[in-house]
């Protein structure tokens, strides 16, 4: 049975993996849009919130998700 810390890392890693592979678009500049677009925002802004929810699990320990 998966635990609510072992989901708030899996939510962690991938909110951060969203959070590099997004930033890491402008890197290699995919599309026409020069800088960060508008849906590339909204990219962000879920990634962040998957990192979010992920820090609030860790300190609900081993209980069952």
């Amino acid at each position: 049975m998966i635990t609510k810390r072992q989901l708030g890392f899996i939510f962690i890693g991938l909110g951060g993996l969203a959070l590099i592979g997004l930033l890491g678009i402008d890197l290699v500049r995919v599309g026409n849009y020069g800088g960060i677009g508008p849906m590339q925002r909204l990219g962000l802004l879920a990634a962040a919130a998957f990192l979010l929810v992920g820090l609030t699990l860790l300190p609900l320990g081993h209980k069952p998700a």
